[in-house]
């Protein structure tokens, strides 16, 4: 934990780089943006470095390491020792699971689509269209349709053109997928939530993402008539989730074993956080680099993809919250539950997003955005939790 606790007795932040991400985020947006003008061609030629599959490139080899030293400090936190505990909180854990796999995918596709393809339609552009990549294996004529989309030859390698209010609907459904394993810690113990509850909670939502994840991805991607690249989605699952998840387990326990466990939490997990965010921080600059010239052309673009994402966000945490104090959970792990279900894993989002369709991608933005109303919000719902304890007996 980078937290502290004050003589009041309240928690805070203490990590900075916790504690502004909103600020790094913003930061991050207006130098990509600089960036993508003063030197246009960098992040395309950094993206181009990549592992390919008959011609077409599959894995950004910069974008993928950038993105494990995001997803690695988060899975050597995890003691997958304490999911054996989860049968002493029944309620609260399939309660979690619930929001978490069987309402907020099928929410956040119903309201994303709503905003997305109805209301804002038109402010957005009905007629504007988004390269993404082409599914994996597939190999189309120039001119066949895929789903809503139609093979176009870019730069000499076969892409799909697909509306851009459905590639902003695809980084959606990526967001709503994705449990959050990382800052949802964060938001628990500054609610003075059961720790115990959310570390079992985070283990079992990171491996129930190895099962559910690419499932639930492929058939609401289909659903919504887009690109469902099944063998992308498996490859994303084994190097976003199931690489750093083993590297994570292997080497937490090669270190307590060397060094112990103080200097383990003490030392070592304290050395990873700026990593995380670093590693963050720098694929949020090469994406922006690629979507400046959308964001300055229509400024709005941030705001018809995040009003869809914050009702999201209010409606499930407004549900989790509701059926606890319905269940009669005590306090303590009605604000878990709601958390965890409010919070989005955005790191295996873009990770995902960037993977599937393309770092230029809407769905790529569409998940940074997801960044960047995540913090200002969740410390907001942190301070409904402090301020309605008496809601709830114990």
């Amino acid at each position: 934990m980078n937290e502290m606790t004050s003589e009041s007795g309240d928690r805070r932040i203490k990590n900075p780089f916790e504690r502004y991400l909103s600020l790094w985020v913003g930061l991050c947006i207006a130098g990509g943006i600089l960036l993508g003008k003063i030197a246009p061609n960098l992040a395309r030629t950094l993206d181009g470095i990549s592992i390919k599959v008959n011609g077409a490139p599959v894995v950004s080899i910069p974008i993928a390491v950038c993105l494990f030293f995001m997803m690695y400090p988060i899975m050597v936190k995890i003691d997958f020792t304490e999911v054996v505990k989860a049968g002493k909180s029944g309620k609260p854990v399939t309660l979690t699971l619930v929001l978490n796999w069987l309402i907020k995918p099928f929410t956040m596709y119903g309201i994303a689509l709503l905003f997305l393809g109805v209301l804002f339609k038109g402010f957005i552009g009905p007629e504007a269209m988004d390269l993404v990549k082409m599914p994996f294996g597939l190999n189309l004529p120039v001119g066949a349709t895929h789903g809503a989309g139609t093979v176009v030859l870019a730069d000499g390698i076969k892409m799909l053109e697909v509306p851009l209010w459905r590639s902003y609907l695809a980084g959606c459904i990526l967001l709503g997928i994705a449990p959050c394993t990382a800052m949802v810690l964060v938001w628990g113990y500054l609610a003075r939530g059961n720790d115990g509850l959310t570390l079992v909670m985070v283990a079992i939502n990171s491996l129930t993402m190895l099962l559910l994840y690419g499932v639930l991805g492929g058939f609401l991607l289909g659903v919504g008539r887009l690109p469902v690249p099944w063998e992308a989605l498996l490859l994303s699952i084994a190097v976003y989730v199931a690489l750093p998840l083993v590297a994570g387990y292997l080497s937490r326990r090669w270190i307590i074993k060397a060094k112990g466990q103080r200097w383990f939490e003490e030392q070592f997990l304290h050395l990873l956080t700026p990593v995380t965010i670093t590693a963050l921080l720098t694929t949020l600059v090469l994406l922006f680099s690629f979507k400046g010239e959308v964001i300055l052309a229509s400024p709005l673009t941030i705001l018809w993809i995040a009003v869809p994402l914050f009702l999201q966000t209010i409606f499930i945490f407004v549900l989790g919250y509701g059926a606890s104090r319905v269940l009669g959970l005590p306090y303590r792990d009605a604000a878990p539950v709601a958390m965890i279900g409010a919070s989005n894993h955005f790191e295996v989002a873009i990770a995902t997003s960037t993977m599937l369709f393309g770092l230029s991608s809407g769905a790529a933005l569409a998940t940074v955005v997801g960044v960047l109303i995540e913090v200002p919000l969740m410390l907001l719902l942190v301070k409904v939790c402090t301020r309605t304890t008496h809601w709830f007996n114990g």
